[in-house]
């Protein structure tokens, strides 16, 4: 078992190492992150708008259905 000790010596360590993988990554550009999110928030609007349709279809059949209002 390691010496109790020694872990700021080792957290410092793992800092220095996760920064050195950090600098590796290759990072997105701005405009292909503004892209990337446009593209989801129309998707999550399609899809949206899709759920409430079919909400409201399958609502407005149901209450002929049971005779509701």
């Amino acid at each position: 078992m390691k010496n109790i000790m020694n872990w700021p010596k080792d957290f410092y360590s793992f800092l220095l190492e996760a920064y050195a993988e950090l600098t590796k990554v290759n990072w997105l550009s701005r405009k292909d992150v503004t892209r990337a999110t446009i593209g989801v928030f129309f998707v999550c609007l399609v899809v949206a708008l899709y759920v409430g349709l079919v909400d409201f279809a399958l609502g407005k059949l149901l209450g002929k259905i049971l005779g509701g209002r």
